[in-house]
């Protein structure tokens, strides 16, 4: 009987497993050398995030938005940088509905401190691994997969 299942082959099925494995390894790895910063990754985008913003502040929703986080989440998250001093929220005027999230300096500030150590890990364990071309091509993937998905 043929359920007309397009089943991963045995090659295609490492990789899988391979990205898998190496993916959450890598993230909690990056996760576990932030902590000495008091972060955690999620925490560590989003300081990177409104770090690149004009103004170094970003709509609640837009934020959440970029980070493909729920907003219920990002609020949650948020609410615990701003306890620490490193996010502010600030209503917006134009729309008194709208929230804004700003880095504060305190949260510039320790992003400063964090990104050298972050990087430097980004690269030891995933950037130096493999050749400049392998890497782009895994760029190549993830805009893929990000554009097809991103249609739905």
């Amino acid at each position: 009987m043929t359920t007309g299942t397009r089943w991963l082959d045995s090659e295609q099925q490492v990789a899988w497993r391979a990205y898998l494995l190496g993916t959450a390894r890598l993230m909690a790895k990056l996760d576990d050398d932030l902590r000495q910063f008091g972060l955690g990754i999620n925490d560590y985008e989003i300081l990177v995030r409104l770090s690149e913003a004009p103004d170094r502040r970003l709509r609640m929703a837009e934020l959440a938005d970029r980070l493909h986080q729920s907003r219920s989440r990002l609020t949650h998250t948020v609410g615990r940088l701003e306890a620490a001093d490193l996010v502010r929220r600030t209503s917006c005027t134009s729309d008194k509905r709208g929230v804004w999230a700003e880095l504060t300096d305190a949260g510039f500030a320790l992003l400063e401190q964090a990104a050298p150590f972050h990087v430097e890990g980004v690269r030891e364990n995933l950037v130096d691994l493999v050749s400049p071309e392998d890497f782009a091509a895994v760029g190549r993937v993830f805009d893929a997969v990000s554009e097809h998905i991103g249609q739905r």
